[in-house]
């Protein structure tokens, strides 16, 4: 599998008030296994919509989108679940975690929807949260928790299964400069890795710790470069 990602043609079109809303508007875009790459644009730009189209929270009106090599632009609303809870990732600003659960319990809970917690995969649960730098939080709960420490467990709850890329929709928004830093060491070092990251982000600083740049505006793709060098992907 090259590509963890392809959109070829991807449109996205809405009806409000009588009028058409071209949120996307013919989108080409891939993302080759193991990349990092941040999308910004101004509001408006279609960046929610990109978004919610890989995550598979939606389709598009037309074109093609394929998430590991399948295939999911005509997928049924059953199989868009299974694709979410098992292929994608996907990091919130809000954390999105249950309060009522302990951490190891948030992060557990992909692999409610995907054949129950085994004694291995529980295992394999506590060693993504010592991953992530909670090994000694383990039993808190969310309101025990600062906000870096409840985007940690989101992380961790997004690896639980081995999904081909990781969704992370302004992870930084909600934090301090110092925590900002931590959570984006904690990618870079997943990237380096191996883990194929697409981070949607309005923070120039944010955006630019990842090694391509892709920048929307009216539902195009405005440019594509690599950060590191400044030129258009090829």
């Amino acid at each position: 599998m090259a590509n963890a990602i392809e959109m070829t043609g991807a449109q996205r079109y809405y009806e409000l008030g009588g009028e058409t809303v071209r949120a996307l508007n013919g989108v080409d875009f891939a993302v080759p296994v193991g990349q990092y790459v941040s999308i910004m644009g101004p509001s408006g730009s279609g960046k929610t919509t990109l978004l919610n189209l890989l995550g598979c929270l939606d389709r598009p009106t037309s074109g093609r989108i394929m998430i590991g090599g399948e295939d999911v632009s005509l997928a049924s609303d059953d199989r868009l679940s299974e694709i979410r809870s098992t292929h994608v990732g996907i990091i919130f600003q809000s954390y999105n975690l249950i309060p009522q659960l302990t951490v190891l319990d948030n992060i557990q809970i992909p692999l409610f929807y995907n054949g129950g917690v085994s004694a291995a995969k529980r295992r394999h649960c506590i060693e993504l949260a010592e991953r992530v730098g909670l090994a000694g939080r383990l039993e808190h709960r969310p309101t025990q928790l600062s906000g870096g420490q409840q985007q940690r467990v989101a992380i961790a709850r997004s690896l639980v299964c081995e999904p081909y890329f990781i969704l992370a929709d302004e992870p930084t928004g909600n934090l301090d400069t110092a925590t900002t830093e931590e959570i984006l060491g904690i990618f870079k070092q997943l990237n380096q890795e191996g883990k194929t990251i697409v981070m949607v982000t309005h923070e120039e600083d944010v955006g630019h710790r990842a090694d391509r740049l892709v920048r929307l505006r009216d539902g195009k793709i405005e440019s594509d470069v690599f950060v590191n060098w400044g030129i258009p992907k090829i």
